[in-house]
């Protein structure tokens, strides 16, 4: 018989199937009554109905593990088959795992808080300076919630308010002139979902990628979304981003307010919602510091100067 297995979407296929290979082919070696063919997220296997389920189940045991620890070596797929159990990665403060066997944990005492208060309530707003994980860690706990199939979709914005450039002046497209201000939005995806996969999810609208005037009119439900540089916005802009929060979805709402970029005659939408949302214990407001800070060890003595 002929059995096409398809992997999880989770599951990281070039840590799985190794360098050249190299554990689809150890697998094989221990089934050698079945013919593997192995492609993206599918496994097609040939061979008896006894040994393709043979094969499958240990094929299914080595992509649990996969996932659990974003690692497979040949040692651990050759211990999984005997009933052994590889040793198990630590998983305090893990959000999920990367690409290239990278693992994204909560590293500091807020970012650890910003986890605690996903789990708890659906607006959150991240405030503190440059470098203390805001944005990144947000953005890992949508694509965990993705990857879980807690929601259908993430979604990530910015305000495209300029710092001190003129975005009329950039060259190219509306396309081409926003995406610079999006960029570090990419960039931390990247990190996190392999890159076509990532190009698939684009493709297909289940990750959105859009600056906050394309937020106008829509209801965003089965989502994460993410706000960063909320700071950037005028309280109308962001009542209308908040009121965009639809059933089934989370929001969490990112900026720095040394870094504001508005008319010195325009209030800060973060600032004025943070005064107005204090008191209303649904909505967790975290408040970064210099500790949480885990860029270069100066960024934390720039910041400091520039208090």
């Amino acid at each position: 018989m002929e059995k096409i297995i398809t992997l999880q979407d989770s599951l990281d296929t070039p840590t799985f199937y190794g360098v050249n290979n190299q554990n689809i082919l150890c697998l094989k070696n221990q089934h050698p009554d079945v013919r593997v063919v192995a492609r993206g997220y599918q496994v097609k296997v040939t061979g008896s109905e006894v040994a393709v389920a043979h094969f499958e189940q240990s094929l299914l045991a080595c992509e649990q593990f996969c996932i659990r620890n974003n690692r497979l070596t040949e040692q651990d797929i050759l211990m999984l088959l005997r009933g052994d159990k590889p040793q198990e990665q630590a998983t305090d403060n893990l959000i999920l795992h990367g690409v290239n066997g990278k693992s994204i944990y909560a590293r500091s005492t807020n970012q650890k808080a910003l986890v605690q208060a996903y789990e708890k309530n659906d607006l959150l707003f991240a405030v503190g300076p440059a470098g203390s994980g805001k944005t990144y860690t947000a953005i890992a706990l949508a694509v965990r919630a993705l990857k879980n199939k807690e929601v259908r979709r993430i979604i990530l914005s910015r305000p495209a308010v300029e710092a001190g450039e003129k975005l009329g002046f950039l060259p190219g497209d509306m396309k081409e002139k926003i995406d610079p201000y999006l960029q570090p939005l990419y960039d931390a995806l990247q990190d996190m979902i392999p890159a076509a996969k990532l190009t698939e999810y684009m493709e297909k609208g289940v990750i959105q990628i859009a600056p906050l005037a394309f937020m106008r009119g829509r209801t965003l439900s089965d989502a994460v979304v993410i706000l960063d540089e909320a700071q950037n916005t005028t309280a109308l802009q962001l009542k209308m981003f908040l009121t965009r929060l639809g059933f089934g979805s989370k929001m969490v709402v990112t900026g720095d307010m040394t870094q504001i970029d508005l008319p010195p005659t325009q209030k800060s939408g973060l600032r004025d919602a943070m005064e107005r949302f204090k008191y209303i214990k649904e909505i967790s407001i975290i408040k970064f510091n210099e500790k949480d800070i885990v860029r270069h060890p100066l960024v934390k003595q720039i910041v400091a100067a520039y208090k």
